[in-house]
């Protein structure tokens, strides 16, 4: 069964004041340990149990002197990408270290989080889609449309998806890119996990990036594979929810963002639809 999860626009309304609660609801958070730590208070707070479990690990990047070439000339560049929260984070010190953005540097988020993270180092004017967190909902906006014999910069990690250089490549663009950290999997121990799992302790599992997903299935052996199939996923994309369908995985709930508030109108969506209605 694959679903979309509701909105998160609507604020979210105070756990035991006549708000919604997750009852118990049993979360897997599989994000990276020092990202995990708001939702798992957001899931807390709301009645459900948050269990942390990283599928992956970032990283300092093999080698920082490519990147650091490039922040060391970013006036040469009429517009700066960022493409997800690690980025912002690795990339901002080291750019305020050298002075700050240029006046003429232009600045895009690939999603509204990654925004936030800008928003939160004082990058204000910052251009980013209204709608979607992908390269694709990015290169819609205006600015990315006309861009032959401009020079940007794509802030990212080591082996990022190269959909977005390619087309800004092909649109007249000369593209670089600035890989300031790289995505590994974790060193796990995953007999309690699978522990959990026969206990039937876990209920759902949240997803918020491709790598998570891999690591999660490479990490377990083929009875974990299955109990991962038979688990209900929270999903932050339509290309995460693609994956999954194609390693089997039989109940997918799209959230409308990656944010934590909209991971939690998802979570509240399976309280009020569990998989066995939905099936």
């Amino acid at each position: 069964m694959i679903m979309d999860a509701p909105s998160p626009s609507t604020p979210l309304p105070l756990a035991g004041e006549g708000g919604r609660c997750l009852n118990g609801l049993r979360v897997l958070v599989t994000r990276p340990e020092h990202q995990a730590g708001p939702l798992c208070r957001l899931i807390e707070q709301y009645g459900g149990i948050a269990i942390r479990c990283p599928t992956l690990v970032i990283a300092e990047p093999r080698d920082w002197k490519p990147a650091l070439a490039i922040l060391d000339r970013l006036a040469d560049y009429d517009l700066a990408i960022f493409t997800s929260v690690n980025a912002v984070d690795r990339a901002l010190p080291l750019i305020q270290e050298r002075g700050g953005f240029p006046a003429r540097l232009d600045i895009a988020a690939i999603g509204q989080a990654t925004a936030r993270a800008l928003e939160r180092q004082g990058v204000t004017r910052c251009l980013r889609p209204e709608q979607g967190f992908t390269s694709e909902a990015l290169l819609t906006l205006p600015r990315l449309r006309q861009v032959n014999g401009q020079y940007i910069v794509i802030v990212r990690g080591e082996g990022g998806r190269e959909y977005l250089a390619d087309t800004l490549t092909a649109r007249g663009a000369q593209v670089d890119r600035a890989e300031v950290y790289r995505r590994e999997p974790p060193a796990t121990d995953t007999k309690s996990l699978m522990d959990s799992w026969a206990r039937d302790e876990i209920d759902v599992i949240v997803i918020t990036s491709t790598e998570s997903l891999r690591n999660l299935f490479d990490m377990l052996k083929t009875v974990g594979q299955n109990k991962l199939r038979d688990t209900p996923l929270v999903v932050v994309s339509a290309r995460i929810r693609q994956i999954a369908m194609e390693y089997g995985c039989r109940y997918l709930l799209l959230a409308q963002e990656a944010s934590d508030e909209a991971l939690l109108a998802a979570l509240f969506g399976l309280t009020t639809n569990p998989p066995s209605l939905l099936r």
